[in-house]
C-alpha cells in the first residue's frame, strides 16, 4: 500500500504537505506536522524531573517518582519531597500540580515562563519566582556583546514539599542539593531550608556576575580616557543595556525577600527568617554595586560625548588655521592674475622673488601666531 502526502496550497502560493511520508534517513513512516515538518517528539512527565527525592531529619532516604514522593514524604515524621524541574510543559506539570496541590494561577506562570521576581502565597503554598543572571565571557566588549544572560526559578513551597522549575539559562540546582546534603542540620529545618539554599545561591550569583561586569566598566573607562580613544559610545550603550536587563532581575526581588524575613509561620519560622534577612543584605549590595556602575557609565558617556566635542573644535581649529595661512597666497595671487597693465612691480626684475618672498613671510607669520595659540 502507498501513502501519499497530502499537498495543501494556500493562497499566497506556497505549498505544504500533511499526512504519511517516508524518508529515507530513517527508513520508517512519519507523521508530518501542519507545517509539513516532522513533529516534535513528546516529553514524558520523567524526562523534565531533574531529580526527586524525600528527606527526613535533614537526611535524603528515597528517590522516587513525583507521584509518589509525596505520599513516602508525609509518612514519615518532619519530612518532605523535593522535585526539581526543568523547562516542563503544561501537561508535566498538570500532574505534579494534581498530586501536590498547586493553584491553577501559580502553574500557568511556571509553565509561561516570563515574569517578574515575585512572591505570592496560594492557601498553604508559597509560589517564588527568582530571576538567575549568568555572565556571558567574551575578551572584549563590543557594540554588540552580550555581557549577561537571565533564566528564571519558580519555587512552589508548601509545609511537606519543594517544587522547583527551572527554565532559560538558569543554571542547575545540583550544587545547591549536594551542599545541603552535607548539612543535615540545616536541611533538618525542612523546605524552607531548600527556600533559602535556592535565594542564597541565586544571589551569590548575582556577586560574581557583578564582579565580571565591574571588570568590562573598568575597561571601558580606561579606553574612554586613554590618549588613543575613538567613539566609544556604542560599546558604552551596549554596556547599559546589559545593566538594565541585570537590574529587571536584581530590584525588584527586594520585595519577596523582605517578605520572607518578615513572615512567621508554619512555611517559614523565625529562624529561618533571619537567614533569609542576610541574604536581603547581600541583595542590597548587588543593588548598590549596579548604581554605581550606572552612574559611572552614564559618566562615561558623557565623558565620551564631550572629549568628541573638543576634538571637533579642535580639528575646526587647525582647518581654519590651515585656510588662513592658504588665504595669503591666494589674494596675492589672485591680485597679480587680474589683466590690469599698470600694476606694481610687473616690470621690475625682482618683482616676482618679492612676491614670493612676502608671501612666505605672511604665511611664517600666520603659522607661528596659530602655533602659539595653540591652533596648530
Amino acid at each position: 500500500m502507498t501513502h501519499r502526502p497530502r499537498i495543501i496550497h494556500h493562497k499566497n502560493g506556497t505549498r505544504r504537505s500533511i499526512g504519511r511520508q517516508w524518508l529515507r534517513g530513517g527508513s520508517k513512516w512519519h507523521t508530518l506536522g501542519e507545517d509539513g515538518g516532522l513533529p516534535r517528539q513528546r516529553r514524558r512527565t520523567a524526562d523534565v524531573v531533574v531529580d526527586c527525592a524525600v528527606y527526613e531529619d535533614g537526611c535524603r532516604v528515597a528517590s522516587l517518582p513525583p507521584g509518589e514522593a509525596l505520599a513516602a514524604a508525609r509518612k514519615r515524621p518532619g519530612g518532605f519531597a523535593w522535585i526539581g524541574l526543568h523547562q516542563p510543559e503544561q501537561e508535566h506539570l498538570a500532574e505534579i500540580a494534581e498530586v501536590f496541590g498547586l493553584h491553577p494561577l501559580a502553574v500557568e506562570d511556571a509553565v509561561q515562563a516570563h515574569q517578574r521576581p515575585k512572591l505570592e502565597r496560594y492557601g498553604d503554598t508559597l509560589f517564588l519566582v527568582l530571576k538567575t543572571i549568568v555572565f556571558v565571557e567574551h575578551e572584549k566588549l563590543t557594540a554588540t556583546s552580550e555581557v549577561v544572560d537571565t533564566g528564571e526559578l519558580m519555587i512552589f513551597l508548601g509545609t511537606d514539599f519543594v517544587v522547583v522549575v527551572r527554565h532559560g539559562s538558569a543554571p542547575g540546582l545540583t550544587r545547591v542539593r549536594r551542599a545541603l546534603e552535607q548539612h543535615p542540620e540545616m536541611l533538618g529545618h525542612g523546605p524552607a531550608a531548600v527556600l533559602h539554599a535556592i535565594t542564597d545561591q541565586v544571589v551569590d550569583d548575582y556577586l560574581d556576575v557583578a564582579d565580571e561586569v565591574e571588570l568590562d566598566v573598568e575597561e571601558l573607562e580606561s579606553d574612554v580616557f586613554s590618549a588613543t580613544h575613538g567613539d566609544d559610545a556604542e560599546r558604552i550603550y551596549q554596556l547599559k543595556r546589559e545593566l538594565i536587563e541585570f537590574k529587571r532581575a536584581v530590584h525588584p526581588m527586594a520585595r519577596p525577600l523582605q517578605r520572607l524575613s518578615e513572615e512567621s509561620d508554619a512555611l517559614i519560622n523565625a529562624e529561618m527568617g533571619r537567614y533569609f534577612r542576610d541574604v536581603a543584605d547581600h541583595l542590597s549590595q548587588v543593588r548598590e554595586r549596579l548604581a554605581g556602575y550606572s552612574e559611572l557609565v552614564d559618566g562615561l558617556l558623557a565623558a565620551n560625548l564631550s572629549q568628541l566635542a573638543v576634538q571637533q573644535n579642535v580639528d575646526m581649529r587647525r582647518i581654519s588655521a590651515s585656510a588662513a595661512i592658504l588665504a595669503i597666497p591666494t589674494m596675492i595671487a589672485g591680485f597679480y592674475g587680474m589683466n590690469f597693465d599698470h600694476m606694481p612691480e610687473l616690470r621690475w626684475t625682482f618683482g616676482y622673488p618679492l612676491m614670493l618672498g612676502v608671501t612666505a613671510a605672511l604665511s611664517a607669520l600666520c603659522y607661528r601666531a596659530f602655533r602659539r595659540y595653540g591652533w596648530l
